[in-house]
């Protein structure tokens, strides 16, 4: 019998492998930078509806571009105020940082 070289199909995803929440809003990691361990999320240019001041630059991130969020992943005075620290900066900046 002679082989196939037709692709084979995959199983499509179900709900039980879809995590909505990491879908829209991208997938939270730590990155370790000279000043300590950061926890980053990036945003996606369609879920960026506001503007902001990048710490970087200084400049203006604005609604519709893709950026990410950081905040301290090992603050001395706790997750949530960490949490609320957080702060939006440009991909180019936060990679240069």
């Amino acid at each position: 019998m002679p082989r196939s070289n037709r692709p084979r199909r995959k199983r499509a995803a179900g709900p039980e492998d879809v995590d909505l929440s990491r879908a829209l809003f991208g997938y939270l990691r730590q990155e370790s930078k000279r000043d300590g361990l950061w926890n980053v999320q990036p945003v996606a240019a369609t879920s960026a509806v506001k503007t902001y001041t990048c710490p970087g630059c200084g400049l203006e991130v604005g609604p519709g571009a893709a950026h990410v969020v950081a905040w301290r992943a090992d603050g001395l005075m706790g997750e949530a105020d960490d949490l609320a620290a957080r702060r939006h900066w440009h991909s180019h900046c936060w990679k240069i940082k």
